[in-house]
């Protein structure tokens, strides 16, 4: 009786030292962001220990608008948009984002700015020739099939800057 009682502290001595999984932690720019130009809404997550993103949602001109399709001409609803971005510093992560248009991929960063938007700077070759995009937190939910509404009273898509959408 003794020896089973010694044997199982023992296992349990060793259970405590053995390393417990870390737990995973959520980069502070993983969720919802609304693009620069307030047209699409991107949807920022863990993929493992790298970051990707997809179209979550977007606005389009008017409801019965056909789902924009990508440049083979594939639904651009849940698309994926940024890949590969693993994390090399505290607040900047690098990887490869996708032009939906032309199907051009392109080196991306992306870090927090103060003002907690999320910034983005895609380039081709080095990041001094890119061009930074800021998109900022979306609070509200997007559906399945990715078409946004506009805020009541507010039949358009307002631009930054207070313009809205050509349409």
């Amino acid at each position: 009786m003794l020896r089973r009682m010694l044997r199982l502290l023992a296992f349990l001595v060793v259970l405590l030292l053995l390393p417990l999984p870390a737990a995973a932690v959520v980069p502070p720019m993983a969720g919802l962001w609304l693009t620069q130009d307030h047209d699409g809404v991107i949807g920022v997550e863990p993929c493992g220990d790298k970051l990707c993103a997809r179209i979550a949602g977007f606005f389009l001109d008017h409801p019965a608008d056909p789902t924009p399709l990508d440049y083979r001409g594939v639904s651009q609803c849940h698309l994926p948009l940024i890949s590969d971005a693993g994390q090399v510093a505290p607040n900047l992560w690098k990887g490869h984002i996708t032009d939906p248009r032309n199907g051009s991929v392109y080196h991306v960063e992306l870090w927090l700015t103060p003002e907690g938007a999320l910034a983005l700077r895609g380039y081709l070759g080095i990041p001094l020739f890119g061009q930074t995009q800021t998109w900022t937190r979306y609070a509200g939910t997007v559906p399945a099939d990715c078409r946004l509404t506009p805020p009541a009273g507010h039949p358009e898509v307002v631009r930054p800057g207070g313009g809205a959408a050509a349409g």
